[in-house]
């Protein structure tokens, strides 16, 4: 089974307001696999210790970078996320004419980790990434629901450019985004303008295929891009972007990267399916966060189907805490037309104010290092009030 779509998005200046370069994505995956958003600091690690990825064991290195993640919960990698020096990662499923391994190996999911943990700049993040490639290869299942194995393409962004990395098997292609709006989909969409390639790229590919979707939405706002104009084609149900069905968008992020490196990028995820009837909560990076345990999955250790051989056996309930009021405020929208309107009405209100909020940090360079300790995990717990109590707890 493959998606009909998935779609990451990046608009440089003069394309926005503000001199920013604006990062978003959408990720589809199987309609009932619950998306956290879980933070790591940075750390420090010993050389001598392996690092356990989805499936294999990879060799470590001796200093990780502070990053946010929005993934699936069975896995270690993830769909998208951003690191303490503003680089944005989101990959997409593609196939191609070379065999997709069901060998495991690393995931382009664990790929996004990694160049985030380990690169400051968005050229350094495809270097690693392509170098992991090279040395551990990419492979195994994708979905814990099915059997689902795919290439890999990437966007990396940060606060003065974006990279586009396809791959296909150990092959791979790059190209450098330096203005303008790019996305990328399930499908190869660089063509002749190959900034940097595998060696033996060229007399590998035999053909490429540009997929479209999503362009003429940013093309429609080019010069007036902002962090809502990419929420806003995040939501969009007609062009296929917002996906519905048994692949579905279940997890969103946006992402505000300044040039002025004063001002902080600002990330925004909703941690929950349904980006039209979700709020995006904002992420800044700053020294001693609080645990976000309102959108962290819990853990049920060598108990789990992933870890177990043979793997994907049973299935558990990974639903964090929002994942589960949003889940029963779904329910309530589908039900009560009136109920669900009234709702969705305070879910903007909160989230415009938010956007607000936000807004003036960027322009006042005025950011309160108490409120953001734990900026995220307040929103969230503001939408959750909105969503009221689970149905039948004490």
């Amino acid at each position: 089974m493959e998606p009909n779509s998935c779609d990451t998005f990046v608009a440089l200046p003069p394309s926005t307001v503000g001199n920013r370069i604006i990062f978003g994505k959408n990720s589809d995956r199987p309609f009932d696999e619950v998306q956290e958003i879980i933070y790591f600091p940075a750390a420090t690690h010993s050389l001598e210790k392996k690092l356990e990825c989805t499936y294999i064991e990879i060799e470590q290195v001796a200093e990780t970078y502070a990053v946010v993640l929005s993934r699936p919960s069975w896995l270690w990698g993830a769909e998208m996320g951003a690191n303490e020096h503003g680089v944005c990662i989101g990959n997409e499923a593609v196939w191609g004419r070379e065999e997709v391994c069901e060998e495991e190996a690393l995931l382009g999911m664990d790929l996004v980790r990694l160049g985030l943990e380990r690169a400051d700049t968005a050229e350094k993040a495809l270097n690693i990434i392509v170098d992991l490639l090279e040395k551990y290869g990419q492979g195994g299942n994708c979905s814990e629901n099915m059997v689902f194995s795919y290439h890999n393409s990437f966007l990396i962004a940060d606060r003065h450019e974006a990279w586009i990395l396809e791959t296909a098997g150990q092959y791979w292609a790059a190209e450098k985004v330096e203005e303008g709006v790019r996305n990328i989909s399930n499908q190869l969409c660089i063509t002749t303008k190959i900034d940097r390639e595998h060696p033996k790229m060229r007399e590998y590919a035999k053909s490429k295929e540009r997929y479209c979707e999503g362009n003429k939405l940013l093309n429609k706002h080019k010069g007036n891009i902002t962090f809502e104009t990419m929420m806003e084609i995040l939501r969009d149900k007609e062009s296929g972007i917002n996906m519905k069905g048994a692949f579905q968008t279940t997890g969103s992020m946006v992402s505000i990267l300044p040039s002025d490196p004063s001002l902080p990028c600002i990330h925004f995820f909703t941690g929950t399916p349904h980006p039209e009837r979700s709020v995006f909560k904002p992420f800044i990076f700053a020294p001693n966060l609080t645990h976000l345990l309102e959108t962290i999955s819990p853990t049920f250790g060598l108990e789990d189907p992933v870890k177990k051989h043979p793997r994907f056996q049973s299935k558990c309930d990974r639903r964090h805490p929002l994942y589960q009021r949003h889940d029963q405020a779904i329910e309530i929208m589908n039900a009560d037309e009136e109920k669900g309107r009234k709702m969705l009405e305070e879910m903007r209100i909160l989230e415009k104010e938010i956007l607000k909020e936000m807004e003036l940090v960027l322009q006042n360079k005025c950011l309160d290092e108490n409120r953001t300790i734990d900026l995220f995990s307040q929103c969230v717990k503001n939408e959750m009030k909105i969503y009221g109590p689970i149905i039948g707890s004490p």
